[in-house]
Order: C-alpha cells, then structure tokens, then sequence
C-alpha cells in the first residue's frame, strides 16, 4: 500500500477511536441533541414532514447523487474510447467506488449496531431506552423491532465524494474537493440531527469511515493503475516543465 494512503488509514482509525470513546464516556451527544428539542411543544427544531425541507435536503439530494454517480459512468466508459481522457480513468474508478462502497458498509453496520434514533428514544417522546454502542437493551426493555441509526445513512453520501481528491487534477481543485465533500455531507447529517434522526456522533463517524473507505478504494485501484508519486501533488514531469496542460494527479501513462 502507498505509504501516504497507510498514515491516512492509520491517523483516520486513530480518530474513529477516540471519537467513539468520548462520546460513549459523556453524554455530550444527549445534550447537544437536547438543544435541538423543545420538551414544552415536543417538536424538533425542524419538522420532518416539512415538503421542501425534505426535497431539499434529502430527496433531492439523493437525485443529484445519483445523476453524479451516472456521469461518472458514462465519463469512464468514455475513457475506453478517448485517449484525451484516459488519464482519469483511475480517480474515476476511486470516486465510483466509494460512492457504492461508501453508503454500502453504512448501511450494514446501521444494520448490526441496534442503535435507536433520537426521535425514537423516551426522552424524546419516543419508546426505546437509550443504550451506549458497545451496551445491551436490558431484557425487559429491548425494543420491538431492530433499531437501525448508527452510523449516519444519509449523510455518508455526501461524505464518499472525499474520494474526488483522488480525481482532481491540482492542489487547489483537492481544497475544493474536500470543502465541498464535507459541507454536502454535515448539511445531509446537519439536517437528519436538526429532525431527530441522528445524534452528532453518527454522522462523525460516518465521515471518518468514508474517508476511510475513499482510502482503502485508492489502495485497491492503484494496485491495477500506477499511483502518483505524490498524492497530493502534481507528478513532475516532462511535459509539465514544458507547459504543456498539465496531467491530473492520478494521470498513468499506457
């Protein structure tokens, strides 16, 4: 594996660890979401049922994601027939796969956790307990149904398109990347906490396992496709020094 894809594995399981500690010692995440719930009316601070709320924020949201994820396709299978845009086919393949590997691993782990929402908790106005990660539902007090909210869903799709680092062609494009992945993925998460579907915690890790997951995907591509000298940086080269357009950061030669 590339040494600087290794420290990133390595610094982003350091801090899933300790983001998950610190919420499980204090109940920082029970108060933080007590701020956003008025116990007078029961009401979160935004009406789930709100119409364009949701479309905005979760629906529409999703669409945009999905015409995204296709364009990308359609630019990979480009690839195959114009030279001109060969060199991306590697940042394609990172950024596809971690759009599908992304919200996939989520979605099994909300799967296994039993990890009930706020919404659903009595504090809230809800029937279930609430329990820590690593506790059991006492025998008497095990909700009905499996409970599935942890990690957050719906925000780990904005937080996959962290992968676009692995695509953009300058420093400067990976800022852009990165401020963009994260501000679509806290406003998908911001958005599911501020109507009761998620704690802070949630979406914190599900941003940490998506860069995760971004890495682990570069990892696997670039063991098919030549990896960049310098991940973060562009390649020199010949036809840099040259000013000739410059290649992108995952550019390979055939």
């Amino acid at each position: 594996m590339n040494k600087c894809l290794a420290r990133h594995l390595l610094v982003t399981c350091l801090a899933l660890i300790l983001c998950i500690l610190i919420f499980e010692l204090t109940a920082l995440d029970m108060q933080i979401q007590q701020l956003l719930y008025n116990q007078g009316s029961h009401q979160w601070w935004w009406d789930k049922q709100e119409f364009w709320a949701r479309l905005l924020f979760y629906d529409g949201i999703k669409v945009v994601l999905l015409v995204f994820f296709l364009s990308l396709l359609l630019m990979f299978v480009v690839s195959f027939i114009k030279h001109a845009i060969k060199p991306l086919r590697p940042g394609l393949l990172i950024v596809m796969l971690s759009m599908l590997s992304v919200p996939a691993t989520v979605g099994l782990l909300k799967a296994t956790t039993n990890m009930a929402c706020p919404v659903n908790l009595l504090q809230f106005g809800g029937k279930v307990e609430h329990v820590p990660l690593f506790s059991a539902y006492p025998a008497d007090k095990r909700p009905a149904a499996p409970q599935k909210c942890f990690p957050a869903g719906h925000a780990s799709g904005g937080f996959s398109l962290l992968a676009l680092i692995f695509l953009m062609p300058t420093d400067r494009a990976r800022q852009w990347a990165i401020v963009g992945a994260l501000s679509l993925g806290w406003l998908m998460g911001g958005y599911k906490m501020l109507i009761g579907d998620h704690f802070l915690s949630h979406t914190l890790v599900s941003m940490l396992l998506s860069w995760g997951i971004c890495c682990l995907n570069a990892a696997l591509v670039y063991r098919f496709y030549p990896a960049p000298t310098n991940l973060w940086k562009l390649p020199e080269s010949k036809s840099i020094q040259n000013d000739a357009p410059p290649l992108p950061a995952n550019s390979y030669q055939a």
